[in-house]
């Protein structure tokens, strides 16, 4: 017989997998780490003091197993920062000399944020548009934004600078901005 955590970890596991791909981008490696948080969670559910959601807890392990990965990642020297700068000067075209945006791509208008973030079709655009930015600009993005690793850490584990970091983060922020109302803001229109 199943018991209630047991199932309660298993409704768990298909969400704790599609967080770990989109940031590992390596199904193998999503697998492993999601295993690994999996079996801390179940070994030492003693220690879920509720404080938090369980969930929540589970989605902590799974950051801190993330950040394992990429630590050693650094170790190994698997995390070059790449300079392809096609999408960047895709980014760069959106504003005029003055740095001011081009009258055709100025942000649009989202309606209600708190709407926004309760609607499942956002967020599956919102990983649609994960998946489709270059890989190191995605792992910035995700540690900082999903994971809220602080700037000086992701800088630290991919050997740049803060400025390079920010850049960046900038630059992956207005590119998934620009997906999402293609994909969501003008589905919403329809």
């Amino acid at each position: 017989m199943i018991s209630e955590y047991e199932r309660r970890l298993s409704a768990l596991r298909p969400r704790l997998l599609a967080f770990a791909r989109l940031q590992l981008r390596c199904h193998d490696e999503a697998e492993d780490v999601v295993q690994d948080a999996l079996l801390i969670a179940a070994t030492k559910s003693e220690d879920f003091d509720g404080r938090s959601q369980y969930e929540t807890w589970v989605f902590g392990i799974l950051k801190y197993k993330i950040l394992d990965l990429f630590r050693a990642e650094k170790r190994r020297s698997r995390w070059l920062v790449e300079t392809d700068g096609s999408w960047q000067d895709e980014l760069d075209k959106q504003f005029r000399e003055n740095e001011r945006w081009q009258d055709d791509h100025r942000p649009q208008d989202w309606g209600d944020p708190e709407a926004v973030l309760a609607s499942s079709h956002f967020w599956r655009v919102f990983d649609a548009c994960m998946i489709h930015l270059p890989d190191v600009p995605a792992r910035i993005f995700s540690l900082r934004e999903l994971m809220e690793v602080d700037i000086e850490e992701i800088c630290s584990l991919l050997n740049i600078t803060e400025n390079n970091c920010s850049v960046i983060l900038y630059r992956a922020r207005m590119k998934l901005r620009q997906c999402l109302e293609k994909g969501w803001v003008a589905e919403g229109d329809k």
